[in-house]
């Protein structure tokens, strides 16, 4: 593993202007850096986020000037202004080293390069979770309930490898996610569900710099109550996220209407978010202040017992009435599946996520999307190769 030193990380410059450069293609691609002889070349930009936080696909070349096998992911991070965030930014990379599962993207290699932090990712060769929601609203029917079964089973997994995790000591790092949203889920081409960017986690690492009272991290429209108003994080938090991506998952709509929301009560602290979230924060906070078992029920009415019943046990207002671990949601998700759907894995995943992105992409210029659009990057090469093998 090659890294940068955590001066390197806190000494880059506040937000520098870059010179012009055309997009990355693969007939154009650009020249990133250099990392133990090892030459990373970005071939496409994937998603430029509003924070200003790029992801490319890139390749790799030996001191040789020989191709290697595979792909990879390189996100350039958005420089934070201040000198606490950007030791934060060190320490969010540092914690991303410890995670080893395989339902979660590897981080390999971290590079200071022409001002900013680079991250060097496994690559993974599939469709976003949100990707596959929106083509799933193209088409006017959802993924299967057993595809939702199984990706759920499987993040449950990774979330509870990192909620247990402890340092040489055995010491718990205190591990929460807390941007668990369909965005940072991936599905590859062999159905391997992986979890990305724990750029939000809130952990008890020693020395680690922690958001200002009044800053909400992460997407808000898949917070967890206690989250929103300031209180102390369990992994239950994770639960309650989980189970919003996954009422999404299995009916293709969010849990939660703002269109609709009591006046905001007097006395309601501010809170800033800092990224711009799905749906508006001030909204969010008044409806899960009065988030009943009653608004769940309306969200999930139509899918099988099974189903309801474990959403319901993942989405209560009061942390101690959730499922108390993630492995225990895991397990109740695992046994879900084998009953009701016997022999479901990987491949059936893979095959299915290539059918839903085709008939979805079939129809995406001619239905009208909401803000924003649910493609709103397009789907990119890495995302319809399964397609073109069809």
């Amino acid at each position: 593993m090659s890294t940068s030193t955590s001066d390197d990380l806190v000494s880059t410059r506040e937000s520098p202007r870059r010179r012009a450069a055309l997009p990355a293609t693969p007939e154009r691609p650009r020249s990133l850096f250099t990392i133990d002889g090892v030459r990373f070349e970005a071939i496409r930009e994937l998603v430029l986020m509003q924070t200003g936080e790029l992801l490319m696909l890139a390749r790799r070349f030996s001191g040789r000037g020989d191709a290697l096998p595979g792909l990879c992911f390189v996100r350039r991070l958005a420089n934070p202004s201040t000198f606490m965030r950007r030791t934060r930014l060190g320490e969010e990379i540092q914690l991303a080293f410890r995670l080893r599962h395989p339902a979660i993207a590897q981080v390999f290699h971290r590079k200071v390069h022409q001002d900013a932090l680079h991250v060097v990712m496994e690559y993974v060769d599939g469709p976003s979770l949100e990707t596959l929601v929106s083509a799933g609203v193209a088409r006017g029917k959802p993924v299967s309930e057993a595809f939702a079964l199984y990706v759920g089973a499987e993040l449950a997994e990774a979330l509870h490898h990192a909620h247990t995790l402890t340092d040489e000591d055995g010491k718990s790092l205190g591990i929460i996610h807390r941007d668990v949203n369909p965005r940072h889920v991936y599905v590859g081409t062999h159905g391997e569900v992986k979890l990305v960017n724990f750029g939000a986690a809130y952990s008890l690492v020693v020395g680690r710099e922690e958001s200002p009272a009044s800053l909400v991290r992460g997407d808000v429209a898949y917070a967890s109550p206690e989250y929103l108003e300031r209180l102390p994080l369990t992994p239950r938090s994770d639960v309650f996220s989980l189970g919003v991506l996954l009422v999404e998952l299995f009916t293709g709509k969010h849990p939660f209407d703002v269109q609709d929301v009591p006046r905001q009560p007097e006395g309601m602290s501010v809170l800033h978010s800092e990224i711009l979230p799905s749906l508006p924060l001030t909204q969010m906070r008044v409806l899960l202040a009065s988030f009943s078992p009653a608004d769940v029920e309306a969200g999930v009415e139509k899918l099988s017992p099974d189903v309801k019943q474990l959403l319901h046990a993942a989405l209560r207002a009061n942390p101690e009435e959730r499922f108390a671990t993630a492995a225990d949601m895991r397990d109740v998700m695992r046994v879900a599946l084998a009953r009701r759907h016997p022999g479901y894995g990987r491949q059936e995943a893979a095959t299915e996520w290539a059918q839903v992105l085709a008939e979805g992409s079939v129809l995406r210029d001619t239905v009208e999307f909401g803000e924003g659009g649910f493609f709103q990057e397009g789907l990119e090469e890495h995302e319809l190769k399964a397609l073109v093998k069809k």
